[in-house]
């Protein structure tokens, strides 16, 4: 056993703020009810992403929660909460964004989200346009959710704790990189990287792949919530753990890992974690 399943997270909508889970039923998909919406911007019909922060950094002061069971409601940065269902959703959070959208739970074809230059963010800030890249969803996903990339996305304690000893703070929240599962583990930190393209076993039932590093946009920097803007999050992982996510591209800085699900099953808090 390499630790056990400390926190659990699920995030509705995708780039908004999540919720806290004690259980979940993960499937080829990912955990039941993650990232099954977004918001998809009315002209250019690409989806919201808190990658490009100059566009959609608003996006990380609203939180999701619900949807299985009971459904989805987004509570916005004033406390008040609308059903995803409301008929003034897709006004008042094009309002409160500055651009028109919709929340969609269908991903339209050839779905893109732009992703700035996390480069370019830190030495620009938030407030400045920088250059952006297109990129496609769920590549190494089943059809019909909003992930980035991989259904499932983990990181371990023992990273964290590393990256909490290289910033002024003295920590790094684990929201700022918005992972499905924080492993417990005791270590030196990024041993995440040597699991990729091994099987993760959590609790008796779930089997995970682990395929790919995770590589760190300008999101970890931005205000979630409470927790105010921090570009040293991002700034530890560039000169800790830069490494090429997939063959043929570039060194970046990676936190966690991205995983496909081998076999389903229901996690808890608390279950044990075994390295196949």
């Amino acid at each position: 056993m390499i630790g056990q399943l400390g926190r659990l997270l699920r995030y509705p909508v995708k780039s908004l703020l999540g919720e806290e889970l004690t259980a979940v039923e993960v499937s080829p998909a990912g955990l039941t009810g993650d990232r099954r919406l977004a918001l998809v911007h009315r002209t250019t019909g690409r989806v919201a992403s808190a990658k490009n922060p100059h566009r959609w950094r608003a996006l990380t002061t609203i939180r999701a929660t619900g949807g299985h069971p009971g459904p989805v409601r987004l509570i916005l940065p004033d406390g008040r909460a609308l059903a995803a269902d409301d008929e003034c959703l897709d006004e008042t959070l094009s309002a409160l964004l500055g651009e028109p959208v919709t929340l969609a739970d269908r991903v339209p074809p050839n779905a893109v989200v732009e992703r700035s230059r996390p480069e370019s963010v830190l030495a620009a800030g938030i407030d400045v346009p920088v250059p952006v890249e297109e990129s496609r969803l769920g590549t190494a996903a089943p059809p019909g959710s909003f992930v980035d990339f991989a259904p499932v996305h983990l990181l371990t304690t023992a990273t964290l704790d590393r990256l909490g000893a290289a910033v002024p703070a003295g920590a790094v929240d684990p929201i700022r990189y918005r992972p499905n599962l924080v492993v417990d583990t005791a270590g030196d930190g990024f041993e995440e990287n040597d699991w990729i393209g091994r099987d993760l076993r959590v609790g008796p039932e779930l089997v995970l792949r682990l395929v790919a590093p995770t590589p760190r946009c300008a999101v970890p920097t931005l205000a979630h919530g409470s927790l105010p803007r921090d570009p040293d999050a991002l700034r530890a992982p560039a000169r800790l753990n830069r490494l090429a996510p997939l063959p043929g591209m570039a060194p970046q800085p990676c936190v966690g890992a991205y995983a496909q699900v081998v076999r389903p099953g229901r996690i808890r808090l608390g279950d044990p974690v075994r390295l196949g």
